[in-house]
């Protein structure tokens, strides 16, 4: 597969890493200090606190050049729009793997139906300066799906030919035909955690604030009540029938525990902020009034 990577953050960097060294034909696009040290360097990844470093010598580009089998987009939510017009005139199908809650219209209008599909990164992890370090849980990828799709919910030869390109590379790929309503789920859920972690200043210091805990679960429920259909996965209709009591331990346990310490949770760089109120923005319009 000829593949571009487009984004070359934790998520990026990880799954160019790694189906490069499966055998693809890999490109990496990045920009300004992070194009000039993966040239320097390659994609650089460590387990956690590792001190062993992994460099895996991933061409990069500045720019798309040509065309390819796959376009995979790793970027945040509100730098989508300059990812459309870079792709305008660029050949290939198009994967969006990130938050995303506006539905495939916008990006249809752009690039052309035919091209578009979504999905959502199964790994996750933090930038220690040039240094990708991942979570202990994503280094078996094969356990945590990577969930992608068509925007009309087909399993077609494209997206069989995708998903099995990415299970070579040892990710999870699975064909969800509701891609569309999961990334909306998700965002109900993601929305209101962002916004309550980043007004209580920290994942722990949420959890110690039941009452914020609470009024977070409150506006998780209000959205997904408020969604056109039920929630994909279906394990999120739980946010709504389980007792109120019973979740807000549950969320408490969660804040406090490594994964959302170490998590995306307690990013509040102004590339997060951005991310987070364009997908507000997002969630917004798609709920029904």
């Amino acid at each position: 597969m000829k593949l571009l990577v487009y984004g070359a953050g934790v998520c990026g960097s990880m799954f160019a890493a790694r189906m490069h060294e499966a055998g693809h034909d890999v490109s990496l696009l990045a920009r300004g200090e992070r194009l000039a040290a993966l040239r320097r360097h390659g994609v650089r990844l460590a387990e956690e606190d590792a001190p062993v470093v992994e460099q895996v010598p991933v061409p990069v580009v500045e720019r798309p050049d040509g065309g390819y089998d796959l376009i995979a987009v790793f970027v945040r939510t509100h730098q989508v729009d300059a990812v459309l017009a870079s792709l305008a005139g660029v050949e290939g199908d198009v994967l969006f793997l990130l938050n995303w809650a506006a539905g495939p219209a916008p990006l249809s209008a752009a690039i052309g139906r035919e091209r578009v599909l979504l999905g959502f990164p199964a790994t996750g992890g933090t930038m220690d300066g040039d240094v990708v370090r991942y979570r202990k849980s994503n280094v078996v990828t094969r356990l945590v799906a990577m969930p992608i799709g068509e925007i009309d919910g087909r399993t077609t030869p494209r997206l069989e030919r995708i998903a099995a390109a990415f299970r070579t590379a040892g990710f999870n790929a699975k064909a969800e035909p509701q891609m569309d309503a999961w990334l909306r789920t998700h965002a109900a859920f993601e929305v209101p955690l962002g916004q309550a972690v980043h007004a209580a200043g920290g994942p722990v210091r949420l959890a110690d604030d039941p009452d914020a805990v609470r009024a977070m679960l409150h506006v998780m429920r209000q959205n997904l009540a408020a969604m056109e259909a039920p929630p994909v996965p279906r394990a999120f209709t739980a946010l709504r029938t389980l007792p109120q009591g019973l979740l807000v331990a549950v969320l408490r346990r969660f804040l406090k525990s490594p994964t959302a310490v170490q998590s995306g949770l307690s990013d509040f760089s102004p590339a997060a902020t951005g991310e987070l109120e364009r997908l507000a923005e997002q969630l917004g319009d798609r709920l029904s009034p």
